[in-house]
């Protein structure tokens, strides 16, 4: 019973990370055309759940040569979390076994 909780929070935990990666990088995507309006449908999904991330990170990270580069700290830094948690050898997956 408790390995299948586990087993439920690792799956949940991992596609949670894969989800918030995607959406990083397609928002690393919408950096190269600032013309794009962000409150509009498509554009908005992407905006909506990684702006609450990027917000005060750029406080902590200027822009380098005018290109902002928090939404490829925050890929690094869930790629780190989602390594550390779920991974081949991460802790959550160790506790399965």
């Amino acid at each position: 019973m408790i390995a299948n909780n586990i087993q439920l929070i690792n799956i949940s935990i991992s596609l949670l990370l894969v989800v918030m990666t995607f959406l990083f990088i397609f928002r690393i995507v919408l950096t190269w055309y600032p013309q794009v309006e962000s409150q509009k449908f498509p554009f908005s999904i992407v905006i909506a759940p990684t702006e609450p991330f990027l917000a005060p990170s750029r406080k902590i990270i200027p822009p380098i040569g005018g290109v902002d580069i928090t939404p490829i700290v925050w890929v690094g830094i869930l790629s780190l979390i989602r390594e550390i948690l779920v991974g081949q050898q991460g802790l959550i997956t160790m506790m399965t076994h």
